[in-house]
């Protein structure tokens, strides 16, 4: 039987930093299955002693220390849930005093500075790479692709969409794709609609046998789900790619978040918010 340990996510905003911060550590204790618990906005003193209490009653009930990542302004607040019942790491406490030092100057100490809209124009930013991935999702609206950072091909579920959405809201960067159907093949080059855009194209690929999974759940039993449609599909997609000279990944293994930051590198784009 695996080891079993309790995570809390704690902060006096969103909880994302802490999550972020938090889970990229503990995914590299294997053999441990983590049970992962966010408390965000806990921003006063009775909420803090709140969660400080459920942080205890889970120790004994787990019989082990649960972990705690937290990212707390305030000094008042973070003193109330570092409980010895928990072991607590919060990660302003462990980094803004070194830096405060080395930068000879105090931080703000201001809550919700890193997820806020106080920077109105990279906020709308934000906003609008969202929007122009939603409005030029599967190929609608090309004749504004001149418009867009990069466009991604690819055929049907090879995870265009999500990647566009991922690429405009944490990049600020805006994305469409178009979707390659039977009728793109067997040309002498791109379809018509993208040759002018040659040089914003990005192409995704991936494993038959999954695109077969992941069609059968939309559509099972069907032709566009088997496994010998989806290997004529994806062969004259990478086809496509390597006669047009289109750079390409295949996103059968990469999470979201790899296949983003591959796509910025290997595009030179550049990151438009934070």
């Amino acid at each position: 039987m695996p080891l079993r340990r309790t995570v809390f996510f704690i902060s006096d905003r969103t909880g994302i930093t802490a999550e972020m911060l938090g889970h990229s550590l503990i995914t590299q204790f294997e053999g441990i299955e983590f049970k992962r618990i966010t408390l965000p906005f806990i921003d006063t003193e009775e909420k803090a002693r709140l969660v400080a209490e459920r942080v205890r009653q889970t120790g004994e009930a787990d019989g082990a220390r649960p972990l705690v990542f937290s990212t707390f302004v305030e000094d008042r607040l973070r003193d109330i849930i570092h409980v010895p019942e928990a072991h607590v790491v919060d990660f302003f406490e462990a980094f803004i005093e070194p830096l405060e030092s080395e930068l000879g100057k105090e931080s703000s100490h201001t809550v919700g500075k890193s997820h806020s809209i106080e920077n109105f124009n990279e906020y709308n930013a934000r906003i609008e790479a969202v929007n122009f991935a939603l409005a030029h999702d599967d190929g609608v609206r090309p004749a504004d692709l001149n418009a867009a950072d990069i466009v991604l091909v690819g055929v049907s579920r090879s995870g265009k969409t999500p990647t566009c959405l991922y690429l405009a809201l944490q990049f600020g960067i805006k994305a469409a794709n178009y979707p390659l159907t039977p009728d793109d093949f067997g040309q002498s080059g791109l379809p018509k609609t993208l040759q002018p855009f040659k040089h914003k194209l990005f192409g995704l690929t991936i494993l038959p046998e999954r695109l077969a999974q992941i069609r059968a759940e939309r559509k099972p039993d069907s032709r566009y789900a088997s496994v010998d449609n989806c290997k004529f599909e994806v062969a004259e997609a990478e086809a496509l790619y390597r006669n047009a000279g289109i750079p390409h990944l295949n996103t059968t293994s990469k999470s979201i978040e790899e296949l983003a930051s591959t796509i910025v590198h290997k595009a030179n784009l550049s990151r438009r918010i934070y």
